[in-house]
């Protein structure tokens, strides 16, 4: 069994991955290859409570690829881990078949309770370069987790998520409607700011003119009441 998950771990990375040229260069050259291999064993001696044995060979497996996989994480067949280093998978990953995990991926869990802890991957899900998937719930079939995104929720099957944290924004290929947000930018406030200084000029320069409007007026009032005297002394 443990042969057979091997080879269908090689056949996986020699069909999704372009620069893959045989299967005995996936098989010999492959880091990702070597950590599920080294995964393999190492989950076998967990299942019969060797856990000493399982925990050595994963530690030996992170040194070698730097990959670090949990020897408790249950893994499909047909996973590719593209490149790899730095993909970290926890104890109670529960990844399934024919899944595409790029360099920098975290499968991790929130809190320290004992128990499922770890998210559950469906079959054909993709996760970008530095994803992080945190906590323990279920992630659909082919579903695609956008490089760098934060997914801290369930997600159905057939979607696509992106953002920190992540949301999806297609469905079946579909992209979903934009909402609104309401959230207050660096733009926002950026455009603010400008308008508030145009607001400014201007009231500045309608006091400027309500000032000499005044003036004006004062002295036309101060005009019109010296001929006014000067037509009294006169009459």
């Amino acid at each position: 069994m443990i042969l057979k998950d091997i080879w269908l771990d090689v056949t996986a990375v020699k069909e999704r991955d372009p620069a893959a040229r045989s299967k005995l260069e996936v098989l010999l050259l492959y880091q990702g290859v070597h950590a599920l291999i080294w995964h393999r064993f190492a989950h076998w001696f967990y299942q019969r409570k060797m856990f000493f044995i399982a925990r050595f060979i994963s530690q030996l497996a992170r040194f070698f690829t730097l990959i670090e996989i949990h020897p408790g994480a249950q893994l499909g067949h047909g996973i590719l881990i593209d490149h790899g280093s730095g993909v970290v998978i926890g104890e109670t990953t529960v990844v399934g078949d024919n899944c595409t995990i790029y360099q920098g991926v975290t499968l991790g869990g929130v809190g320290l309770n004992k128990g499922k802890r770890h998210p559950t991957l469906g079959n054909n899900v993709t996760v970008g370069a530095g994803a992080k998937i945190l906590g323990s719930f279920d992630v659909g079939d082919n579903c695609t987790i956008a490089a760098n995104a934060v997914l801290l929720k369930p997600l159905e099957s057939n979607v696509t998520a992106v953002g920190i944290p992540a949301r999806p924004i297609k469905i079946d290929g579909v992209p979903l409607p934009k909402k609104e947000s309401n959230l207050v930018t660096m733009d926002h406030y950026c455009k603010m700011e400008e308008r508030v200084k145009e607001l400014e000029e201007t009231l500045s320069k309608l006091q400027t003119e309500l000032s000499s409007y005044r003036e004006k007026e004062h002295s036309d009032q101060a005009e019109a009441s010296l001929e006014g005297k000067i037509e009294e002394q006169k009459g």
